[in-house]
């Protein structure tokens, strides 16, 4: 009798921008019947690996690679030779381990798979999530069978003609919580206005900066809610201003500060709004959530993508930007204060938000990579 079952590599990592989109893509497919075995590489040093390692019916597969010098210099001769010891480890992977299909979220921690999944004409598939699609995404578009955008941008900077623009693959238990349960989790009241800022899984100084700093007159005087995620290397510090410029803040109920959220779903569908960076994940998530942002995009971000991310989402109609160099807590305030006040302004921003979701992406991706199998 034959097996029909399936083996897939799937790869990202470095951010949770290329990591979560793969692991949503891989969570779908171990509900799938005719999922054999799916393998995860990933740099056991990054993030990805502290995510996926406990998920059953995963294995790591780990790949030594990490992000590219822009100049040259030793430290790029050193690269380079790391990077072809990365490519003999992803072609002896390759040959073990046979996988029906690849999957490849972006960012050099996918490069070296991605370029040899096509050098041995294996059937890969793509998903860059960014309005400019990365390096990895630019160079391997080529060899791929297939390729997921989010953003309709994407389309004329990649060369390839099997581009489909699906938006980002968002896990399907967004749909399973409401806001109620979300903020009753988190320890919050319903029917109080609450605002989450966050700098993503990395953090960002300039946003923790300016919600220490507009934090009081949030909790106290505006009486909201504020959830702050500070990232886990900025934690310490941030609770250290607290302590300086705020030192009752443990008495007030209407807030938490958090280093990192394993699941950030509760903080998202707890909130009415959302401070945070441009990355295009987190603008996948809060339009399924249907949040108004104020974004403050990535200065130093490749391409300036984020800035991108941000004039696509400000001209849907869904958010507010401001540039980092002016972005301080009493542009937070004033920025806040001037969407929260125009009420029918803020419920058109909610509807715009929602309407640009995408909640098919993730079995859209899925199907198409199940298509690309012989």
């Amino acid at each position: 009798m034959t097996n029909n079952k399936k083996t897939y590599f799937i790869t990202g990592g470095g951010t949770g921008g290329h990591i979560y989109p793969a692991v949503s893509v891989m969570k779908n497919l171990l509900t799938q019947n005719d999922t054999q075995k799916i393998y995860y590489i990933g740099n056991p040093k990054n993030m990805e690996y502290d995510i996926v390692k406990n998920i059953e019916g995963v294995e790591f597969l780990p790949i030594n690679i990490n992000g590219m010098p822009r100049k040259f210099s030793f430290a790029f001769l050193g690269w380079l030779c790391k990077f072809e010891m990365s490519l003999w480890k992803a072609l002896f992977y390759l040959l073990k381990y046979k996988p029906d299909a690849v999957f490849a979220t972006g960012g050099y921690v996918s490069a070296p798979i991605a370029f040899m999944s096509g050098l041995l004409k294996k059937p890969l598939m793509l998903h860059d999530c960014d309005s400019v699609p990365g390096l990895v995404s630019r160079y391997a578009a080529p060899l791929a069978n297939a390729v997921s955008v989010a953003f309709e941008s994407a389309k004329e900077v990649l060369k390839s003609d099997k581009v489909i623009v699906t938006g980002n693959p968002i896990r399907q238990d967004f749909g399973d919580v409401s806001k109620e349960q979300a903020r009753e989790k988190l320890g919050l009241k319903n029917g109080k206005f609450t605002i989450l800022i966050t700098g993503g899984s990395q953090g960002a100084k300039t946003l923790n900066n300016a919600a220490v700093s507009a934090a009081q007159e949030i909790v106290e005087a505006m009486d909201s809610q504020l959830i702050i995620q500070t990232g886990k290397k900025n934690y310490d510090e941030v609770m250290k201003r607290f302590d300086e410029y705020f030192p009752h803040h443990t008495e007030n109920t209407n807030l938490i500060i958090k280093p990192y959220f394993d699941d950030m779903i509760s903080p998202l569908k707890a909130a009415d709004m959302i401070v945070s960076r441009a990355g295009s994940l987190i603008l996948s998530e809060l339009n399924i959530c249907g949040l108004p942002c104020l974004l403050v995009p990535y200065p130093h971000a490749a391409a300036d993508h984020q800035r991108k991310n941000a004039e696509e989402a400000e001209k849907a109609g869904y958010a507010v930007w401001c540039d980092d160099s002016q972005f301080d807590g009493e542009q937070l305030l004033k920025m806040l204060r001037s969407m929260v006040n125009d009420s029918d302004k803020f419920v058109e921003m909610c509807e715009k938000s929602r309407a640009n979701s995408k909640p098919e992406a993730l079995n859209q991706i899925v199907s198409t990579l199940k298509s690309l199998i012989k």
